[in-house]
């Protein structure tokens, strides 16, 4: 069985990827986010903190940076590649939003044929560090 077709193309526009990924239910409707970035082993993408992205305590819920990071995560690993899914990730939540605005930048470091790693970066407007998330993602070939 050989290699599946890439999900995007290299020269994918971010029109393009948006109008994919807007498949991602889940992310697109719970975190609206807005693809910024988008090449071949790498994305950016951002969202507003809105109060329903808000915790018991009035901070942002844990999982609305995760799901931001893993919608990065599966742009800059699908863009020139066969399919890939996340196969494992690694959180580490480092300090608390606050600011009105999320981004989640992904960059994959090494980018192989069956498995690819990446770290994700989601930081605030105001310049706080409030998670970096580590991806291993395997190829669907």
């Amino acid at each position: 069985m050989g290699d599946r077709e890439p999900l995007l193309p290299d020269d994918a526009t971010l029109e393009q990827v948006s109008a994919f990924f807007e498949r991602d239910r889940f992310a697109t409707e719970s975190c609206h986010p807005r693809v910024v970035e988008a090449s071949h082993g790498h994305s950016a993408v951002t969202m507003d903190i809105l109060e329903g992205h808000l915790n018991g305590m009035g901070n942002l819920m844990g999982g609305v940076a995760f799901t931001l990071a893993d919608y990065a995560f599966a742009i800059a690993s699908n863009i020139g590649q066969a399919p890939t899914v996340s196969a494992s990730a690694n959180v580490d939540f480092m300090g608390r939003a606050r600011g009105t605005r999320l981004v989640a930048t992904c960059d994959l470091e090494r980018d192989g044929r069956t498995l690819c790693f990446a770290t994700v970066r989601v930081s605030d407007d105001a310049g706080v560090d409030v998670a970096r998330i580590s991806f291993v993602g395997c190829r669907q070939r």
